[in-house]
């Protein structure tokens, strides 16, 4: 897919330093090429899965190209490690519990399509769905 979509974390309403260490553990394998001066990761988990990651601020990793059901368990698994949520752009915010939605801005809550999905394969769908 060739949009971006967004990692993010919020604690009160408010967006949240990611943890970027644990970010490069999740990543760190399955990094095929990276430009450190744009903090670019482009990963990889398979023939034909790969996604374009940037780590540029404190509280978002952009992600976009992205494709394969191995990149989207990698996705899952970065949401889990960060304590995030997804933030697809005209389509869902995706959460990995539904608790999350109390960490969330009351106008996130109230006027994004919110999503609970633990895998890849439940991520994807909520994508293709929206």
């Amino acid at each position: 897919m060739s949009f971006d979509i967004f990692v993010c974390r919020f604690e009160n309403g408010e967006p949240a330093p990611l943890d970027m260490s644990a970010a490069h553990e999740v990543l760190a394998p399955h990094v095929v090429a990276r430009d450190p001066g744009l903090n670019f990761l482009q990963v990889s988990t398979g023939a034909g899965e790969g996604a374009d990651v940037y780590l540029s601020s404190p509280t978002n990793i952009t992600v976009n190209r992205f494709g394969g059901e191995g990149i989207m368990n990698l996705l899952a698994e970065l949401l889990r490690r960060l304590d995030a949520v997804l933030i697809v752009p005209g389509g869902p915010l995706i959460l990995l519990r539904d608790e999350d939605r109390e960490r969330l801005a009351p106008a996130m809550r109230d006027e994004w399509p919110l999503v609970v999905a633990h895998t890849g394969a439940e991520i994807t769908e909520a994508i293709r769905a929206s």
